[in-house]
């Protein structure tokens, strides 16, 4: 494990590896350099057999505002696996390493932090905490575990409302729903967690290991729309519609998605009128369309 870190902090106490996303600034919202950081941190706490959980958390009252948006303007078709196989990285070490990943939730855990919280195994949020996708409103896509696990969760309807309205629900509503496994009031947070851990610690690691392992079966077959999303959203990073969105974001202002809808409007009708004046065919299959008539005639 690396010394230090300057994006996240981990502390390793009772058997439990707390990791904490440390850039308060902005909600912690992650960048490339946080993917990594949680990456080697789990890689690292994944070759220790004395631990039996792993607690991910927002330092200072947010779990996670998402990916930073300064980072995902940058990102393109070009470079767009920079970013998603990060994301990837991260969600693969949660899902398998093996003990139980536990999401403490606190504030903001919206977009890509409510994939993070999507990746975890067990979900304990203060009553009052954010769930939420916020992909329609900034030009993203939730396709990096929301697209594949909230409907397991919530029921498809629920999910669809989620990511189409960019619903939220308070952390009381998300156990409720079964986004969340405890809702507690944020004063009960910590206690709670430590809690689970130091009850966790006491059960049969090879036990947990094996059944974590099956409980995942199916959502492990997943991971083919996993890549399949991935691909999807490459095709989303840079475009001018994203563009907008993150943009409107970021100068706190209501994006202008309309005149992408218009535009293509446009187009279409370009097209029909093209299509109905039979220029979806080459001049020499056109003359012989015109030589056909007339020989007919």
């Amino acid at each position: 494990m690396k010394t230090e870190y300057t994006e996240i902090i981990v502390d390793i106490h009772d058997h439990a590896a707390w990791i904490g996303i440390n850039r308060p600034e902005v909600l912690n919202a992650f960048r490339e350099q946080t993917l990594d950081e949680l990456a080697d941190a789990l890689t690292d706490v994944r070759c220790d057999p004395e631990l039996a959980a792993v607690v991910i958390y927002g330092v200072g009252g947010n779990f996670s505002a998402g990916g930073d948006m300064h980072a995902m303007l940058r990102l393109n078709k070009a470079n767009s696996e920079q970013w998603n196989d990060r994301m990837l990285r991260v969600a693969m070490l949660c899902r398998n390493i093996s003990v139980p990943v536990i999401a403490m939730v606190d504030g903001y855990c919206v977009g890509g932090g409510h994939e993070l919280m999507l990746w975890c195994d067990l979900v304990v949020t203060s009553k009052d905490a954010v769930f939420g996708q916020t992909g329609a409103k900034v030009g993203a896509c939730p396709t990096v575990g929301a697209t594949q696990y909230i409907s397991r969760l919530i029921g498809e309807r629920r999910a669809k409302e989620m990511i189409f309205l960019c619903k939220r629900y308070s952390g009381e509503e998300a156990a409720s729903l079964g986004l969340a496994n405890r809702a507690v009031d944020s004063s009960e947070l910590l206690e709670t967690v430590t809690a689970m851990c130091q009850e966790i610690a006491t059960y049969s690691g090879q036990t947990l290991r094996a059944t974590k392992v099956s409980l995942n079966f199916e959502g492990d077959q997943l991971y083919a729309s996993w890549q399949h999303g991935m691909e999807l959203l490459a095709n989303i990073w840079g475009s001018e519609e994203s563009i907008e969105g993150m943009t409107a974001f970021l100068e706190g202002r209501a994006p202008d998605f309309m005149k992408f809808r218009q535009a293509r409007k446009a187009e279409m009708n370009q097209w029909q009128d093209g299509f109905e004046q039979g220029l979806n065919q080459g001049s020499r299959s056109r003359s012989a369309r015109v030589d056909s008539a007339g020989a007919t005639a």
